[in-house]
């Protein structure tokens, strides 16, 4: 393992001095208007934000208990907020800093506990029910242009016009390219990424829309970690590899630098298609992560069943994951993942699944003449390894399910959501309802019924 990074580091800098630097300062005749732009339209710096406040209430008698068996009375509610500053710089050719402090505070349904994939997606980046601020990411980005001699001999325009957006400086890109990340940032930034699900603060809330609920998410209970990631972009086709931290105990606060002792290897590839002349992408990701957790074949052995009691050093998990969006016409869209892991081992540091399905549809209000407007709808299902199934019906302790004997069922979920912007200001409300069949895989519960309002600004 000492010789991996070092060596990839090798090869990709060797294949990064053949390639060529993108020359940023001299775009074709084209402008872009931003108060930080030289005279060629190239943004030096920005700083944006945004902040999101999402309401969740369970009508009565459907509350979830918690891991202490504390029921929250005929009817629960509860709230987050978030706050985030995206500060970005460009400091040599191709080479952008970014910086992203934020602030949260709040709480999920019941903590959190009692579904595999929480209904609150905001919760993932909220540790605290008090404001606490942390520094989200902070990483470099190094872009290097390929083939940009050739395509401008034979006539062909290089480049992509970026606007300024939030961890986004405007200028120009290579549409063939290669490019490093390096620094603290969120997985979901970079991999699995999906134009209809994928965003809480936006989108759908549900943990198992806004990711691949079977890929265990390497990153602290904040959702963020220390990442090392390639890119390449070559017409249609996308590659993406890299390594990152794992926290040292299940969903902590600290990371663990040592890659010896624990990482997370991640690959993804991804490939743009057009069906009856509508855009689309397909992506394949692939996952592997090592560390000092626990088996469930081992902890099924026990009288009462305990992961924490099995965690071993060298334990791995290994998933894949299949990710799909498509046009289907001028104001609808789709959308499906599929996931899969192993199941052998505990979750670390996200969704308790070890399989997963989700799909479904948006659709843009250009067709009601409120083209601000998004209306969303989508289903998830997930499921349990067989000796997962076990461990949880015994009883068995998960991150946020378990703790009492139940009879398996898979987990249903169901989300629609309408995002309205009644002002020209970036700002959208958002209401949405979620049912749940089978919360926690246990068939007593349910359905449980999750209705949200949601306030989003970027500024």
């Amino acid at each position: 393992m000492k010789l991996i990074a070092p060596s990839l580091l090798l090869v990709l800098s060797c294949y990064a001095a053949t390639a060529q630097q993108y020359d940023f300062t001299k775009p074709e005749d084209r402008s872009i208007q931003t108060d930080n732009a030289n005279v060629s339209g190239i943004e030096r710096f920005n700083i944006k934000g945004q902040t999101t406040y999402i309401y969740q209430y369970m009508p009565s008698r459907q509350a979830i208990r918690d891991s202490m068996k504390r029921d929250f009375g005929d009817g629960t509610s509860a709230n987050t907020i978030s706050a985030t500053m995206f500060a970005g710089l460009r400091l040599w050719k191709g080479g952008e800093l970014y910086v992203n402090p934020e602030v949260t505070a709040g709480a999920g349904l019941s903590n959190d506990m009692g579904m595999a994939t929480p209904s609150n997606g905001e919760t993932f980046r909220i540790s605290m029910q008090q404001l606490t601020l942390f520094m989200a990411r902070a990483y470099l980005r190094q872009t290097f242009s390929l083939r940009n001699k050739r395509a401008r001999k034979l006539g062909y325009v290089n480049s992509t016009q970026l606007a300024s957006e939030a961890n986004q400086l405007a200028g120009y890109e290579p549409k063939d390219y290669l490019r490093f990340y390096i620094g603290k940032l969120s997985l979901p930034d970079l991999y699995d990424r999906n134009g209809i699900a994928n965003s809480p603060r936006t989108q759908f809330t549900n943990w198992a829309l806004m990711n691949n609920a079977a890929w265990d998410i390497a990153s602290d209970t904040r959702g963020y970690t220390y990442n090392f990631t390639t890119e390449l972009q070559l017409g249609k086709m996308n590659y993406k590899a890299g390594i990152s931290t794992m926290p040292t105990v299940a969903d902590g606060y600290t990371l663990e630098t040592d890659i010896s002792k624990s990482y997370s290897a991640i690959a993804e590839v991804s490939r743009q298609i057009t069906i009856r002349k509508r855009a689309g992408i397909i992506r394949l990701l692939g996952y592997y992560n090592t560390g000092r957790m626990g088996n469930y074949a081992d902890a099924n052995l026990m009288a009462v069943p305990s992961i924490i009691l099995t965690r071993q050093a060298g334990t791995a998990k290994y998933g894949f994951g299949l990710n799909m969006q498509q046009e289907l016409s001028n104001t609808l869209a789709a959308f499906m993942r599929i996931g899969w892991n192993d199941g052998k081992t505990e979750t670390w540091a996200f969704a308790e699944a070890s399989q997963s399905l989700s799909l479904g549809l948006q659709a843009n209000g250009k067709g009601w003449k409120r083209a601000e407007d998004n209306l969303g709808f989508a289903i998830a299902v997930n499921a349990l390894s067989a000796a997962q199934q076990t461990y949880i019906s015994r009883g068995g302790y998960g991150l946020n399910i378990g703790g009492s004997p139940q009879t398996y069922s898979p987990e249903m979920i169901s989300e629609l959501y309408y995002s309205f912007k009644p002002l020209k200001k970036s700002i959208w409300i958002s209401g949405s309802y979620q049912l749940c069949v089978n919360a926690g895989y246990n068939n007593a519960y349910g359905p449980l019924s999750v209705f949200s309002l949601r306030a989003h600004a970027a500024l």
